[in-house]
Parts: structure tokens; sequence; C-alpha cells
């Protein structure tokens, strides 16, 4: 299991924010989820062949965020992603999200609860011993 977070620098623009000029909460998510899937896909896990020839897909069966200070219009974001618990067929990722590129103010505590299921059955399996290991560039 890896211990550093993987980054990924997001900018807010107008269209993730509300009248006032702030993100709209459910954004952060959206935010978190671009986190996670570059995060996998560094780590070599191609989500369309994952789903079209592995026959399995990754389903997110929990949510959850604490809001501790607001990102406006403008903001350069790092939302980060870590393997934080793996279980047989379940993982946990916690996530958090900073303002600026020197993980300044954290904004945004958070993370997922994922299952791994067969794609046909919609059951869990037992996710690979070796999905979460860094692929060889």
């Amino acid at each position: 299991m890896t211990t550093e977070p993987f980054e990924l620098a997001v900018r807010v623009y107008y269209e993730d924010t509300d009248a006032q000029g702030v993100v709209y909460y459910a954004n952060y998510f959206r935010f978190m989820e671009r986190a996670r899937t570059e995060w996998l896909e560094a780590m070599g896990v191609d989500h369309v062949t994952m789903m079209n020839e592995d026959n399995r897909i990754l389903v997110v069966t929990e949510a959850h965020a604490k809001f501790l200070i607001p990102a406006r219009l403008g903001d350069r974001l790092i939302v980060t992603a870590r393997l934080s618990r793996l279980g047989r067929a379940t993982f946990e990722i916690e996530q958090n999200i900073y303002r600026d590129s020197t993980k300044g103010d954290l904004l945004i505590q958070g993370g997922v609860t994922a299952a791994y299921l067969d794609a046909v059955s919609m059951k869990p399996k037992r996710v690979p011993k070796d999905f979460f290991e860094e692929s060889p560039s």
C-alpha cells in the first residue's frame, strides 16, 4: 500500500461555482472522481479494458466530505487520492482537497468506499492482489 497520495492539479472555472463564485458543493465530488480516475490510470488500471475485456467494474458505495473552507472562482487546487484500506472486494480511498500547489489550506477532507464487481452479475469479486501496485513506466 502506497503512503504518498497521488496529486491532481485542478483549476476552479466559472462552471464549477454558484452565483457567489464559490465552488458548488457537489463539484468537489467531481474533482475527487477525476483524481481517483487519474490515480488508477497512473497505476495501469484501464477502466474500458477492465469493463469490456475483464467484465469487472468499480462502483462507489459510499462517499463523504467534510467541508472546511470554500474554494472560489480562479483558485488552483490539489486533489489527492490514497488507498487507506483494502478489503476482499471493497476498498477505501482517502481524498483531500487543498488550495494551491504547495498544499496550502485544507479545504475538504473526504473519501469513498468502492466495490469491485463482476460487470454482468453485479456481484462482488475479489480485488486482484496487484490492482493497487504502480505499473512500470
